[in-house]
């Protein structure tokens, strides 16, 4: 139990300090093969490239332990291309839709026409279209673009933000927000579960109190001795917390694990699963709308390929093939540690698109819900790491709780010994 507390003094300190797993993240894209037809109100073909593979270093500073037993920190992720595990480089070109241009204007659907209008033509000032050509680097971190200066001044407030637009700008080299946890000195059931994000003891996110809760760890650690039942995190880049399902048991390099997967209500919509109602307004099961915590962005998170979700999702593109071998999440976990021996889990982002009046670049596009990428971020306690784990945490542990039975089982004998002669005696 001491060796898995949040403290200086506990084996498990230096991994959750500094985790010594290394982390892979692969990012696949959906370019569109025929925007043209799209735009005449075809449907979208779809062809996955990658993967684009990134090591990833995460690491935590700030840490700051109070007196009510939990600690705070700041957990930083940097990313660095490897080629040689990628199918490609990021100076590919990649055909996708003008995610700013085509995200702005469905928020702009119900504004004045004159609004829209003026959009419209500065659209085609710029030269902005519904579909573009950009390297996978630009895609990822960034690019320079006349039209964010534009739509703030046309519709200020309406994308709060400046300088480069990238899916993963601010995701290389930031932090998740102050996490503070409990270190589990007092109560050993409790560490690293989340006290507080950013000072907060839920979020403001969703229209329910029970979709707004912080529940679960970090998602890193849990606590010691789990059952096999569930498992709970609260994940900021999906703005809510998620729940994962035990299903079953196994072994990693000799290990014992709980395998812990997503069930198929995680993002169902509220109609297929009540409890879901809070993250609405929802369309299809499957897919989750955090507009409300991007922007007001109509952008969608689900599993890979909309696996698990509304086959209506799949059918609306083609290129599409969900399973569960590729697409289903995952998280192997130690139950007497709480540590993660070997995880998978993969996202996809989606951007709702759709023809909207007085916005001509937008054409005849029919609504579809259109997958953008998806990325698995990977990895498993391995090497050095592994024997160290292993021989700290998992073997003395069990060779003492091996002779502390041998020492138990001969209290035993020498009692019934001993209660045996006494009554021999009388």
């Amino acid at each position: 139990l001491q060796n898995v507390r949040i403290d200086p003094s506990s084996m498990s300190f230096s991994m959750w300090k500094d985790i010594p797993v290394p982390f892979y993240m692969s990012v696949y894209f959906f370019e569109v093969m025929n925007p043209k037809e799209v735009l005449q109100g075809a449907k979208p073909v779809l062809y996955q490239r990658g993967p684009y593979v990134y090591r990833s270093f995460r690491y935590k500073t700030n840490i700051t332990f109070h007196d009510n037993d939990t600690v705070s920190y700041l957990e930083y992720r940097k990313l660095f291309f490897q080629p040689d595990l990628s199918i490609g480089s990021e100076e590919e070109y990649i055909v996708v839709p003008n995610i700013l241009m085509m995200g702005a204007a469905v928020m702009m659907e119900n504004l004045p026409n004159f609004v829209k209008l003026l959009l419209s033509g500065a659209l085609a000032g710029l030269k902005q279209e519904a579909f573009m050509n950009r390297t996978v680097g630009e895609i990822m971190w960034g690019y320079e673009d006349h039209l964010i200066d534009t739509i703030n001044m046309l519709v200020p407030g309406l994308i709060p933000f400046k300088g480069k637009f990238g899916l993963f700008v601010e995701l290389n080299n930031s932090n998740s927000g102050l996490f503070t946890v409990n270190t589990g000195m007092k109560n050993i059931s409790r560490v690293h579960i989340v006290d507080s994000w950013n000072g907060l003891k839920k979020v403001n996110y969703w229209r329910s109190s029970g979709c707004n809760m912080i529940n679960g760890t970090a998602g890193e650690m849990w606590p010691p001795f789990m059952s096999p039942t569930s498992l709970e995190f609260y994940s900021p880049d999906a703005c809510r917390s998620m729940t994962l399902v035990y299903e079953q048991s196994g072994k990693f390099e000799g290990v014992p694990t709980y395998r812990f997967v997503a069930p198929k209500t995680l993002f169902a919509n509220g109609t297929d699963y009540p409890p879901n109602e809070g993250f609405c307004p929802c369309m299809q099961s499957g897919i989750l709308n955090v507009s409300t915590c991007r922007l007001n962005a109509p952008m969608f998170i689900s599993h890979p390929h909309f696996y698990n979700a509304d086959p209506a999702l799949v059918n609306a593109v083609e290129g599409l093939h969900p399973s569960k071998e590729q697409h289903a999440l995952f998280l192997d976990v130690h139950p007497v540690t709480g540590i993660p021996m070997s995880c998978s889990i993969k996202l996809q982002l989606n951007l709702y698109i759709k023809q909207v009046s007085g916005i001509i670049q937008t054409g005849k596009i029919k609504p579809v819900v259109l997958p953008l990428l998806w990325f698995a971020e990977s990895g498993s306690i391995e090497g050095p790491v592994l024997k160290q784990f292993y021989t700290n945490l998992v073997l003395i542990p069990s060779l003492l709780d091996y002779f502390q039975y041998i020492f138990l089982g001969l209290g035993v004998l020498l009692i019934i010994s001993a209660a045996v002669l006494m009554a021999m005696s009388q």
